[in-house]
C-alpha cells in the first residue's frame, strides 16, 4: 500500500517550489486541493486527442468524448455509493448543486408558511440559496445552534426542530471553519422519522472520508471536484431517483430536451434534464481520474492521516499565548482554525506567507457563525494526504514567531 505524506509529494508538481525563498507549505486544502500529475495529464490528453462535444455527434471524437464523460459519471456514482449513474448530475460544484435543488425541488416543494432548517455552521453556499427561496415563497428559515467554540450541534435542539416537520433540513457534513464532523447518518435518520427531506453539503468530506449515500440515508448530497484533487468548475449532485424524476428543469437550452416545438418542449429524464448546454467535459473526465486516485490511496487512510496532522497542530498551537482554537478538540477533521488575541487573521496569513506557508484568513464564507462567536475572522490551516509532520512543525514555529512579534 502506498504511503502518504512525503513519499507521495512527487506526484504533485506544484508542491516542488519555493515561496519567498522557502519550500512551499501548502495548508489551504479546505479552499482547494492540488492536482496530481495524472489528473493534469488526463486534461491534456482530452484536449490533445479527444476534444469534441458530447452526445450530439456520430464521429469518432464525439463518441470517445461521450464515452469518457459518461464513464466519469459511473465512476462518481460508485465513489458516492449511489444506486445508479442516473442519480448523479454534473454541476460546477457544491454551490451550483445546492442552487439546483433550491430552484427546482425547492420551488416546487416549499411555499408560504413552510420552514427550512439549517445549522449555524453553514457555508454561505448552503445559506444564501435558501434565503433567496424563502424570500420568493414566503417560507422561513430556522437555525440549529452550535455550542460555542467547541463547534458541536446541539442535538437536543435539532431533534425538537425536526419534530416540527420542516420541509427541508440542509446541513454541512464537515464544517470548513470548525472542523466539526456532523453525524450525517444520524441526522438523516432523525429527519426521515419526521418526513423531512435532507440535503448534505459534502464539500469538505467527499475527498477526506468514506461516503455512501445509501448508508447515510440522505435525499440530496452535493460536492466539489476541486476539493478532492479534481479540476475546478466541476462537481456533482446526488439526488434520490424519485425526487430527481419529479423535479422540473432549472436551466433551459440544448442537451436537456427530447423535443422542442413551437407549441412547447419535452425534457429528457434525469440527470440530463439538469445539464443544459455544453458541459465541462474535460472537467468531468478529470474528476473521474481524481476519484480513482483518491480511492487508490484509500479514504479511510486519508482521513486518519489528515485528522492526525490536525490533532497535532491543534494541541501544539494551543500552547501559544493568546491562542483561541475553534472546533472540537477530539474527533475533528483535518483542519484547524484559530485566532490570536489582538492580531487580525490577515496579518497572520500575510506573515506566514513570507515564510512560504499558505494559510487562509477571513470569515471562510461563514459570517453568521463568526458573528455568533464574536470574531471578525480566523486563520485556518487545512491538511491533505500530501502534507507532513514536518509541515506542522513549520506552522507551529511560524505562528509562535508571529505571536511574539505582535506581543513586542
Amino acid at each position: 500500500m502506498r504511503p502518504l505524506g512525503v513519499e507521495i509529494r512527487g506526484e504533485f508538481p506544484i508542491l516542488d517550489q519555493q515561496v519567498h525563498g522557502k519550500p512551499l507549505v501548502y495548508l489551504d486544502n479546505a479552499a482547494t486541493t492540488q492536482k496530481p500529475r495524472r489528473v493534469i495529464e488526463a486534461l491534456s490528453r482530452y484536449y490533445e486527442r479527444d476534444n469534441s462535444n458530447v452526445h450530439r455527434g456520430l464521429h469518432e471524437l464525439s463518441n470517445r468524448a461521450t464515452a469518457q464523460y459518461e464513464e466519469a459519471r459511473e465512476r462518481v456514482a460508485r465513489f458516492l455509493g449511489a444506486p445508479s449513474a442516473e442519480t448523479i448530475v454534473f454541476t460546477r460544484g457544491t454551490t451550483e448543486g445546492i442552487n439546483l435543488v433550491a430552484n427546482s425541488w425547492g420551488a416546487r416543494s416549499i411555499g408560504q408558511g413552510d420552514h427550512i432548517l439549517l445549522t449555524e455552521m453553514e457555508h454561505h453556499s448552503n445559506i444564501v440559496p435558501w434565503q433567496l427561496l424563502a424570500e420568493r415563497t414566503g417560507a422561513r428559515i430556522e437555525w440549529a445552534p452550535v455550542t460555542g467554540d467547541e463547534g458541536m450541534l446541539d442535538m437536543e435542539v435539532v431533534r425538537e426542530k425536526l419534530a416540527r416537520r420542516p420541509k427541508l433540513f440542509a446541513f454541512v457534513h464537515i464544517s470548513n471553519s470548525l472542523g466539526t464532523i456532523n453525524p450525517a447518518a444520524e441526522l438523516c435518520a432523525l429527519a426521515r422519522e419526521s418526513g423531512v427531506t435532507t440535503l448534505v453539503d459534502a464539500a469538505q468530506s467527499a475527498g477526506h472520508m468514506f461516503l455512501d449515500v445509501r448508508e447515510m440515508g440522505c435525499d440530496f448530497l452535493a460536492f466539489s471536484g476541486h476539493k478532492l484533487c479534481g479540476p475546478t468548475g466541476i462537481g456533482g449532485l446526488y439526488g434520490r431517483a424519485d425526487l430527481l424524476e419529479g423535479m422540473p428543469p432549472w436551466q433551459g437550452g440544448g442537451e436537456m430536451i427530447s423535443r422542442v416545438g413551437f407549441d412547447g418542449t419535452a425534457f429528457k429524464a434525469p440527470p440530463h434534464r439538469f445539464e443544459a448546454g455544453t458541459p465541462d467535459i474535460a472537467g468531468a473526465i478529470g474528476l473521474g481520474v481524481a476519484v480513482d486516485y483518491v480511492d487508490e490511496l484509500g479514504r479511510a487512510r486519508i482521513f486518519d492521516h489528515d485528522a492526525g496532522l490536525a490533532r497535532e497542530a491543534y494541541e501544539r498551537l494551543g500552547s501559544i499565548p493568546g491562542m483561541r482554537l475553534l472546533g472540537p478538540r477530539q474527533a475533528r477533521a483535518g483542519l484547524v482554525s484559530f485566532a490570536l488575541d489582538g492580531v487580525h487573521a490577515h496579518d497572520v496569513v500575510s506573515l506566514a506567507n513570507e515564510e512560504g506557508i499558505a494559510l487562509r484568513g477571513g470569515h471562510h464564507c461563514t459570517q453568521p457563525l463568526m458573528r455568533k462567536l464574536g470574531l471578525a475572522s480566523s486563520a485556518r490551516a487545512s491538511f491533505y494526504f500530501y502534507n507532513t509532520p514536518g509541515e506542522v512543525d513549520r506552522l507551529v514555529e511560524t505562528v509562535g514567531q508571529i505571536e511574539k512579534f505582535f506581543r513586542r
